[in-house]
């Protein structure tokens, strides 16, 4: 299982809050990528919301345990789902960037969560996430949050001993930093181009709107 004591959570969250520091206001880099690239999934396949035809894909790297992403899962991720990937317009894959063990077996148990359960569970997670962080028994409080969403003290525990799913997982960052060089989160890729930080509905809407339109 994976070790989810408070001192590597307390470890983690201090080098998170030091990068987070780069993210707190969304960033345009200078590059983009190959959007042929970014399209091969990990081993565990994406999970894919919106239409396929969409003439925009957005790519999220996020961690569970990342404030910004919690906070623009909150809000932008919101309007982006209602205004944009619900009506057809963009597809959107969520990418496993796990900056902490807290993180990756988050992940993992969105994976383990069933059909069409990652999402609910990501959500679950990113909702409540202050909490998860602070608690002394981390271990004991994903259990208890994933008990809502379908798990039993025995799947909960087979799914983190899981080695194929922790795998997936983390190849999943390995190729985001090695290929993409992502080294924060949340970091969005629109169409190839690169955006880091949170990205607010105004932001998106000032992204998107030109992208619709050609």
């Amino acid at each position: 299982m994976l070790k989810l004591d408070r001192r590597t959570l307390l470890g983690a969250a201090a080098a998170l809050a030091s990068s987070s520091l780069l993210t707190a206001n969304a960033q345009q880099a200078a590059e983009t990528v190959s959007v042929e690239d970014l399209a091969a999934a990990g081993p565990l396949g994406d999970k894919i919301l919106g239409s396929a035809t969409a003439p925009v894909t957005i790519y999220e790297y996020a961690s569970l345990t990342c404030p910004h992403c919690a906070a623009f899962h909150a809000d932008g991720f919101k309007f982006l789902k209602e205004k944009y990937i619900d009506t057809g317009k963009v597809k959107y894959v969520l990418r496993d960037f796990p900056l902490d063990p807290l993180a990756a077996a988050g992940f993992m148990l969105a994976h383990c969560a069933g059909e069409g359960k990652y999402y609910p569970m990501v959500d679950l997670i990113f909702a409540q996430q202050r909490s998860l962080m602070q608690t002394d028994k981390p271990v004991d409080a994903l259990l208890a949050l994933s008990r809502q969403a379908g798990f039993t003290q025995e799947s909960f525990q087979a799914c983190l001993k899981n080695q194929s799913i922790y795998d997936g997982v983390n190849a999943v960052r390995q190729r985001g930093t090695e290929k993409f060089n992502v080294d924060s989160t949340p970091t969005f890729f629109i169409n190839g181009r690169r955006y880091k930080g949170s990205l607010s509905p105004q932001e998106l809407e000032r992204i998107l709107e030109p992208l619709l339109k050609v």
